[in-house]
């Protein structure tokens, strides 16, 4: 069976933000992620995981100013700095929360640059960061996101994520491929999976239309669970979507998911 992480920021968010770690292992979860641990201290997000036996699988480098609209700063070439400054407080966290791997939201383009200097930015800061993330321990990833949700974001589909990749060259450098980004954006998930898995670590689902639980959309979900176990993908599957109601009462699919690999094993055993 696929491993499911929490999203502790959209998941649970019925409760303050540490009391989420509590509910997140009740409903049977081993494994939580989130996209910014700053406004926290370390120690004490460290202690809730300790608590409950939770893995940190990952969460977000900081990207700039979230409540003005900014969605990464690694593209911007007048903010390098901030970006190098940005990556020690990821690896201090990282380190402290025992996490292995951190999410690079790239950034949107702004007017007026070119291309040809944010995509040379870009490469740079990922190199830096790839390196000294690598030294900890902790991959570094990139995630496309689809242009309806954000318009303007720098990277869109998978097939851009892995030329990056090549660009820089860093063995530390992966794709976080979020389905229903891809959904939105180019369709074919599991194709699209097999073509570039090996540079995938980490995967993301929500259902398409309205980004709800699976079952909600278009998205055949038990299908794609079992491909993608099928093509060999043995990371995480992070659960960042919008209840429709609350996060509880939505969580039905995640109940069927184990009645039907449970019955799957015992058709295994019986044969």
């Amino acid at each position: 069976m696929p491993r499911f992480a929490a999203n502790l920021t959209m998941l649970f968010n019925e409760a303050p933000f540490l009391d989420r770690f509590a509910l997140a292992a009740k409903a049977g979860f081993e494994g939580v992620e989130f996209l910014f641990p700053y406004e926290f201290e370390k120690m004490a997000l460290r202690a809730e995981l300790q608590r409950y036996g939770l893995t940190q699988v990952l969460h977000n480098l900081p990207a700039g100013d979230w409540a003005r609209g900014e969605r990464g700063i690694a593209i911007l070439p007048d903010r390098i700095d901030e970006f190098r400054r940005s990556l020690a407080s990821a690896i201090d966290y990282a380190t402290a929360l025992d996490c292995k791997q951190v999410n690079c939201l790239v950034g949107i383009a702004p007017d007026g640059v070119p291309d040809r200097v944010l995509r040379t930015t870009l490469v740079a800061n990922l190199r830096l960061a790839a390196s000294e993330l690598g030294k900890h321990g902790i991959r570094l990833l990139i995630e496309p996101i689809n242009r309806f949700d954000i318009p303007g974001f720098y990277l869109n589909t998978v097939g851009q994520a892995a030329a990056i990749i090549e660009e820089v060259g860093s063995d530390n450098l992966f794709i976080q491929c979020d389905l229903y980004h891809q959904q939105r954006t180019e369709g074919e998930l599991i194709g699209t999976y097999k073509r570039y898995s090996d540079r995938i670590a980490h995967v993301q689902l929500a259902d398409n239309p309205g980004r709800n639980e699976p079952g909600t959309g278009e998205i055949n979900y038990p299908f794609v669970f079992d491909a993608l176990e099928a093509a060999g993908y043995e990371g995480w599957i992070g659960c960042e979507y919008k209840p429709r109601t609350t996060t509880t009462e939505g969580l039905g699919w995640l109940g069927a998911e184990r009645k039907r690999n449970r019955s799957a094993d015992i058709i295994k055993i019986r044969s």
